[in-house]
C-alpha cells in the first residue's frame, strides 16, 4: 500500500541521511515497485500537469503527468533528480554542451526510455528533454534534491538548441496545451 505522507517522510529522511540521490532513489524504488498502489493512492491521471506534493529547500516531490505525445524541450535541473514512472512511458534524450562552440549550444548524447517501476537517477548537471510517446497520459513521481522552483535554471530552444533562461510560464502553458 502506498501512503503519500509516509513516502514524503521517507524521502525527507533519505535526504537528511545522504545529500546525494542514492538514499532517495532507494525510497522511490521501493514505492514504485507497486505502481498500482501509487495509482490507487493518487488516482488515475486525468490531465497533464505538474503537481507539487512536497517542497522545501532540500527536497521537492512532484507528481508529473505528461500529456499524450507531449514533448518538453531540453532543460537542466541544477540538482539531482530521481524519476519513477508509475503509469505509461517517459522517453528521455540526454544532451551535452558542445565545447568550443557557440556559448550554450548542445548536442544529443544518449537516450533512455523509462517505464513503470523505474527509479532512474539524473545527476545535477544532466540536460534532458522528455517525450511521452504514448497516446495516453503518463504519470511519474519526480524527486529533486533541492527547491525545484527556487533555483535559476536553463532550457534550450527546441529548434536552434541555443540556451536561454528557463521559462516556468512557458512550461505551464505547454502542459495546459497538452490538455486540449
Amino acid at each position: 500500500m502506498f501512503d503519500l505522507d509516509r513516502f514524503i517522510e521517507d524521502c525527507r529522511a533519505a535526504v537528511r541521511e545522504d545529500r546525494t540521490h542514492r538514499a532517495a532513489r532507494e525510497v522511490l524504488a521501493r514505492a514504485n515497485s507497486d505502481p498500482a498502489a501509487i495509482l490507487a493512492a493518487l488516482g488515475e491521471p486525468e490531465k497533464a500537469g505538474v503537481n507539487p506534493l512536497y517542497k522545501s529547500r532540500e527536497l521537492t516531490i512532484l507528481n508529473v503527468v505528461w500529456g499524450k505525445r507531449m514533448t518538453i524541450m531540453p532543460h537542466d535541473h541544477r540538482m539531482w533528480a530521481v524519476i519513477g514512472v508509475y503509469t505509461g512511458r517517459e522517453d528521455n534524450i540526454f544532451w551535452r554542451r558542445l565545447p568550443g562552440e557557440e556559448e550554450g549550444l548542445i548536442e544529443a548524447a544518449g537516450a533512455k526510455s523509462l517505464g513503470e517501476r523505474c527509479a532512474e537517477p539524473l545527476g545535477r548537471d544532466v540536460i534532458h528533454s522528455v517525450t511521452n510517446p504514448l497516446g495516453r497520459l503518463t504519470g511519474a513521481l519526480h524527486v529533486y534534491g533541492g527547491d525545484f522552483y527556487g533555483i535559476e535554471r536553463t532550457e534550450w530552444d527546441p529548434e536552434t538548441l541555443l540556451e536561454r533562461a528557463y521559462d516556468f510560464e512557458l512550461h505551464r502553458r505547454l502542459f495546459e496545451e497538452a490538455n486540449g
